[in-house]
C-alpha cells in the first residue's frame, strides 16, 4: 500500500458528480487525498446537485464566477491553484477530474516537476489530455463498476451467487474484444518484448512499470482490476507462476 499525499482538483463543469466516490476509492490505492477542491460557479443551477457531494466527501467548494458568457473561468482557477499547491504543499501527486483538454499543459508542467498526475474524465475526453496523464481512467467505467458492486451486494443478500462474478461480468471486455483492439495488443507485445530477459520471459512487475511509463490507459478502462488479469484474458501470452508461493508472474509472447 502506497502512502502518497494526493491533491484532488475537480472541474465540476466538465465531470460527473457520480464519479466522486469511485474516484476517491481508486485514489485510496495510491495514498491519502489530503487536498479536495471542487471548482465552479456554485451560484449556478448547474452545480446545485454538487452541494450534497461537497459535504458528503469533504470537498472544498471553490467559487469561480463566469465573468464572460461562453467562457469557462474554472480552468484558470484550477491551474492557478495547482501551481500554488505545487510550490507550497508537500504533495506527491495530483488527480484531475475533468474532460477538458485545456488542462493538458498543466499536466505536462506537473510531470516536469516530478509529480504523478492521475486523470479522470468521460470517454469524450480528447486524447492529448488522456495521453499526457500518468494514468487516465474513464469515469463511466468507474461509475459502472461502482453500480455493479452495489447491485452485487444487494443480490448477495438474496442469492448465493459469488459477488466477484456479478461485479466483473458486465464491465469486462471479452477475449475477442481485447484481441481486436490493435493498439492494446501492440502495446502489450511491445511491453513484453522490451522488458524480457534473453529467454523471452518478462516479469509482470517489469511489464506493469513499462506500461505505466507509457502513460497508457489503465486496465480498469478495459474492465479489469489489474494488467496481469487482462493479459491472461487475451490468451496471447504464455504464463508462468514462479516462486515458493507462485505469486511471481512471468509472461512470454506465444509467437516466440
Amino acid at each position: 500500500m502506497n502512502n502518497k499525499n494526493i491533491a484532488l482538483l475537480i472541474d465540476c463543469d466538465n465531470t460527473s458528480r457520480d464519479a466522486v466516490e469511485p474516484v476517491l476509492s481508486e485514489l485510496a490505492k495510491y495514498g491519502v487525498v489530503n487536498v479536495r477542491r471542487a471548482y465552479g460557479d456554485w451560484k449556478s443551477a448547474h452545480l446545485k446537485n454538487w452541494e450534497e457531494s461537497s459535504r458528503l466527501y469533504a470537498l472544498k467548494p471553490v467559487q469561480q464566477f463566469a465573468y464572460t458568457k461562453g467562457k469557462n473561468a474554472t480552468d484558470s482557477a484550477v491551474i492557478i491553484d495547482a501551481m500554488d499547491i505545487l510550490y507550497t504543499k508537500e504533495i506527491d501527486c495530483f488527480a484531475l477530474m475533468s474532460s477538458d483538454s485545456d488542462f493538458t499543459p498543466l499536466v505536462v508542467r506537473l510531470l516536469e516537476s516530478g509529480k504523478e498526475v492521475y486523470g479522470f474524465g468521460g470517454k469524450k475526453t480528447p486524447e492529448p489530455f488522456v495521453k499526457a496523464c500518468t494514468q487516465f481512467i474513464y469515469t463511466e467505467d468507474l461509475i459502472a463498476a461502482d453500480q455493479a458492486e452495489e447491485r452485487a451486494v444487494a443480490r448477495a443478500k438474496t442469492t448465493k451467487t459469488p459477488q466477484k462474478e456479478v461485479i466483473e461480468r458486465p464491465i469486462r471486455r471479452t477475449k475477442n474484444e481485447l484481441r481486436g483492439d490493435t493498439s492494446l495488443v501492440r502495446m502489450l507485445r511491445l511491453a513484453c518484448e522490451n522488458t524480457a530477459d534473453d529467454d523471452g520471459w518478462s516479469s509482470m512487475s517489469r511489464m506493469a512499470e513499462y506500461i505505466r511509463n507509457l502513460k497508457s490507459h489503465a486496465a480498469q478502462n478495459y474492465g479489469f482490476s489489474r494488467w496481469s488479469v487482462l493479459i491472461e484474458a487475451t490468451d496471447l501470452f504464455e504464463i508462468s507462476r514462479r516462486g515458493k508461493d507462485g505469486t511471481a508472474m512471468y509472461i512470454r509472447d506465444k509467437r516466440k
